[in-house]
């Protein structure tokens, strides 16, 4: 019994959740009392191979072949990975690009797929926790079969740091061009700016709790003496205060930066789904029933016209 993890990186870059797709995977693995495989697909993958090569991995697959992200040969590549390594769980992103192929996928290999995983153990059977309702109601999934699909929900697992002695060895994937009915011919950012908040170590997001887009000067003054990133909750970006791009949330970005500081933001499901993966969340707001406490490591009960300034000062 096994697991197998197929990594993603887009423009260069190993993505999170490749990481924390092991971290899944191991403990699947444990288990199943079997091995972890991971496998990235695409150009430049002997460093990315070097990446994966983390603390529990058994043994990483380098698959050379093109360099974006295609559908047609993501699916064969993957389709021969599982048939080759034949694991007893397929792990792949709950992304937009796991999700183009993950079904194909699936369907080929004739498994079960489960889709957006929470959590998951293989216990007692294989058994995989969704979220519904924006994230107010869990439900758990009893999957009846020797093997299985997943596509776990980026940010949910932790990453692991420490590197490892995994076995890299290259995969020869055997491409049916016949079967290949698109052709990338570009990459484009849409509807983006200059700054990738996924990317942030520091984010100061703010809510409607900021009253006035003239206000957000002060929110700005605290992310400069910091040296973060400004985001926001949905308010802002629908009001038109912040871009879209800044947007933390459910119809958002999901982030884990270091340090997460929430400004007037009351802390809503939709919210919380996009940025409980922070390492350590700092809450700034005068209600001190507002649900955001419930997840902040440090909570701040006053007003944060009073708070900001007065932070702003001891930074700088």
């Amino acid at each position: 019994m096994s697991v197998l993890a197929i990594a993603e990186h887009r423009r260069g870059e190993l993505r999170p959740v490749s990481l924390e797709q092991l971290a899944a995977g191991r403990d699947l693995a444990d288990e199943l009392g079997g091995e972890l495989h991971t496998a990235v697909i695409g150009g430049g993958v002997e460093a990315f191979g070097a990446e994966l090569n983390r603390e529990g991995v058994d043994t990483v697959h380098t698959v050379e072949i093109g360099e974006e992200f295609n559908h047609d040969v993501y699916t064969q590549v993957v389709t021969q990975l599982a048939t080759e390594l034949d694991p007893t769980v397929l792990l792949m992103p709950n992304s937009v690009n796991g999700l183009d192929y993950a079904p194909a996928v699936a369907n080929r290999l004739d498994r079960p797929l489960v889709t957006d995983v929470v959590d998951i153990d293989a216990e007692d059977g294989l058994t995989a926790t969704r979220e519904l309702y924006g994230s107010k109601a869990e439900t758990t999934i009893d999957v009846h079969a020797d093997q299985a699909a997943v596509t776990i929900r980026p940010a949910e697992w932790p990453t692991i740091e420490a590197d490892g002695d995994a076995a890299i060895e290259a995969f020869d994937a055997t491409i049916d061009e016949s079967a290949v009915r698109s052709t990338v011919k570009g990459f484009e950012e849409v509807g983006g700016g200059d700054i990738d908040i996924t990317d942030a170590d520091v984010l100061v997001s703010v809510g409607r709790g900021i009253e006035e887009e003239e206000n957000l000067d002060i929110i700005h003054d605290l992310a400069e003496a910091l040296d973060a990133t400004v985001s926001g909750s949905r308010p802002l970006i629908d009001n038109g205060w912040l871009a879209k791009d800044r947007q933390v949330g459910q119809s958002g970005k999901v982030v884990t930066p270091d340090v997460y500081i929430a400004i007037g933001i009351s802390g809503a499901v939709q919210h919380v789904a996009g940025m409980k993966g922070s390492d350590t969340i700092v809450a700034i707001n005068t209600d001190p029933n507002a649900p955001i406490f419930d997840i902040a490591d440090y909570g701040i009960q006053d007003d944060l016209f009073e708070v900001v300034p007065a932070l702003i000062e001891q930074f700088q």
